[in-house]
């Protein structure tokens, strides 16, 4: 079975998806952790995030066993992700490596933006995880200044909405829900209901 969870930055689909995972006993993907990885070497590198070829080289040649998960949870590091999230030539380079991921014997779980609609549309359950902007920029701000960030509430409210622009509206596997995904809101769920039903989808299609 392939779960595939997508959603934007903040919408709590890493969660869901982790909790998927050990419901289910799928191995799970996280998918961003390739692009931030991607992001963090253009920055490690002084690469210009224009230039396509370096970037696309960049991420071809990532070492997994070698990325640093404090430095890729940056700010900065994710908003270079969303950079280069955006170019066609570095989603090239890292589909084979997801696709190999979601293929493997019993299935997987893979969060992002694109794995219902690009990477596995042949999913069996595919979500669509959401919440309001305010939210999603409130519990990243915590996030974030709770480890030592200096970065104001208004400036992360800006930066979701540049985020979800640059997402939603990239010409190259552009974020949006699958046509046949469930939608699932969490602006008002707390991490334990948005679980619940998550889980419940899931068991859902699994009858079906």
């Amino acid at each position: 079975m392939i779960i595939a969870v997508d959603g934007p930055l903040a919408s709590g689909k890493g969660t869901i998806a982790r909790a998927l995972s050990e419901r289910f006993s799928l191995p799970h993907l996280d998918t961003g952790t390739l692009y931030r990885a991607t992001g963090l070497a253009v920055l490690d590198a002084g690469a210009d995030p224009s230039n396509a070829q370096a970037c696309a080289d960049l991420a071809r040649n990532l070492d997994l066993d070698a990325i640093d998960e404090t430095r890729i949870r940056t700010a900065e590091a994710g908003a270079m992700a969303s950079k280069v999230a955006a170019i066609p030539q570095v989603r090239e380079a890292l589909f084979a490596l997801q696709r190999a991921f979601a293929t493997q014997p019993g299935g997987a779980i893979l969060d992002g933006r694109d794995i219902g609609t690009v990477i596995c549309p042949d999913a069996e359950v595919k979500l669509f995880v959401t919440a309001d902007a305010e939210t999603r920029a409130r519990r990243r701000w915590e996030e974030l200044t709770a480890k030592g960030e200096r970065l104001s509430f208004e400036d992360m409210l800006a930066q979701t909405h540049e985020r979800d622009r640059r997402d939603a509206g990239r010409p190259d596997a552009p974020m949006r829900p699958a046509d046949d995904a469930t939608l699932l809101d969490t602006s008002s769920l707390s991490i334990d209901a948005a679980v619940a039903t998550a889980i419940r989808i899931v068991e859902k299609r699994q009858k079906a």
